[in-house]
């Protein structure tokens, strides 16, 4: 019987010749990885344990990016435990101050993951790598401090569900509306502890930004995992960055799937996911006239230079509404390099926008960003439960960047067609 690409990654780490779903692994991870929330937690359990050593200062990967720059006394307090950590273990991969940079696109930019790689990190998103062809899911901070000490973790091997989009997608839909899409579909546990994997001619045609958009919501389904094929786009991609030889791995033509769910890209039109769950998703021609406070562009999901451009070219040359709060986080320091060297922060400066340092920020409702009582956001990034990103009687629709943008212009909910 042949394997899913999930299956092998699997396998492969834990050095047997196949492996089927259900079945309980130890296996070798080539990346941990943490936080400056989950990360001081981990390392707690790290010295408690009595451990003199990490397994390999060359497969751990610290970034203090969620309340980064420190926003008070404790986050500096947890960022200076990282810092600490990371230079007494002299760790390959950690980033600091004008170094640092959104974990789940920084990790990929600097070439830390590649295809074929096992993943675990103490954050939910880690499933982002999923479209480098990686295996990669989130596990509890606990879990990354046995990694630390051992290299190795334990899985349940998922379950995997094939989705297969075909179809030219419409103007202004990326892999944000997909994925949006996706889990409007099947519901917010409809992946639950499976892996994803995403086929068919529409993600063939898929940049990388979009395929990390897609995998990073694999989590927002209950996915285990979000994958990806690799094919010349990924090697492409890789071939620039990578840090290390990849192995790619293919999911075998007998593969056995759990279901198979199809979907026609043509059908698909901007999402836009209301509170307060992203599966309570609607087309943009579904929305109504909802008007909002702020606006937020950025994060692991769409803070790529991709994203930030597809907002560019929504803004250049208007203005964002007098009552609105936009808010443009590049996700790292080369974005935003790019972002200066392309004119964009000037661009966005004028258009009254505010540009951020790199930071998860607002997303978790950290800083740089928070939501008052009663105020409405439109938001780029992945979740948008009660008080995600301020107070509890707040309210965050998640969209892509286009219809972001758009929508800081008009001060209401809009499609980009709309400020053309």
């Amino acid at each position: 019987m042949g394997m899913t690409i999930s299956e092998k990654i699997l396998a492969a780490h834990c050095g047997k010749g196949t492996v089927v779903p259900g079945e309980i692994i130890m296996a070798d991870i080539d990346i941990a990885l943490g936080n400056d929330i989950t990360a001081p937690l981990a390392i707690k359990e790290f010295e408690r344990s009595g451990a003199a050593e990490v397994f390999d200062r060359e497969k751990i990967a610290l970034v203090p990016d969620h309340f980064t720059p420190n926003k008070d006394i404790k986050s500096a307090q947890q960022a200076k435990i990282l810092r600490e950590f990371a230079h007494k273990h002299n760790l390959k991969y950690y980033w600091d101050q004008g170094e640092v940079g959104v974990e789940h696109v920084l990790l990929p930019e600097q070439g830390v993951v590649v295809p074929g790689d096992l993943v675990i990190g103490a954050d939910s998103h880690t499933c982002t790598y999923g479209a480098l062809g990686a295996f990669a899911t989130g596990m509890g901070s606990t879990d990354l401090a046995a990694a630390m000490i051992t290299g190795k973790a334990w899985f349940k091997v998922p379950q995997t569900i094939k989705f297969i989009f075909n179809g030219r997608r419409q103007k202004w839909v990326g892999g944000k509306d997909l994925i949006l899409y996706t889990i409007g579909d099947i519901g917010v546990d409809g992946a639950l502890y499976r892996a994803m994997e995403f086929h068919g001619d529409t993600i063939d045609s898929l940049p990388m930004a979009d395929r990390f958009t897609m995998a990073n919501m694999a989590i927002e389904a209950g996915g285990k995992a979000g994958i990806f094929i690799p094919d010349d786009v990924t090697l492409d991609y890789t071939e620039q960055r990578a840090q290390r030889p990849c192995t790619v791995y293919k999911s075998d033509k007998d593969a056995q799937y759990e279901k198979v769910v199809e979907y026609n890209a043509a059908d698909i039109e901007p999402q836009v996911a209301f509170p307060f769950l992203p599966e309570n998703t609607r087309g943009i021609s579904e929305v109504g006239n909802i008007k909002i406070d702020q606006v937020v562009i950025g994060s692991c999901t769409n803070g790529r230079i991709e994203d930030i451009r597809f907002a560019a070219e929504i803004l250049d040359g208007k203005k964002v509404a007098g009552e609105v709060r936009a808010i443009i986080i590049p996700a790292t320091r080369d974005v935003y390099l790019m972002m200066e060297d392309e004119g964009l922060i000037k661009l966005f400066v004028e258009a009254g926008a505010i540009v951020s340092p790199p930071t998860c920020g607002p997303c978790l409702g950290g800083h740089m960003g928070i939501l008052a009582e009663g105020e409405r956001c439109v938001s780029t990034t992945n979740r948008n439960f009660v008080g995600r990103m301020g107070h509890v009687k707040s309210e965050v629709y998640l969209t892509n960047p286009a219809v972001a943008a758009a929508s800081a212009i008009t001060g209401k909910i809009s499609s980009p067609e709309e400020t053309i």
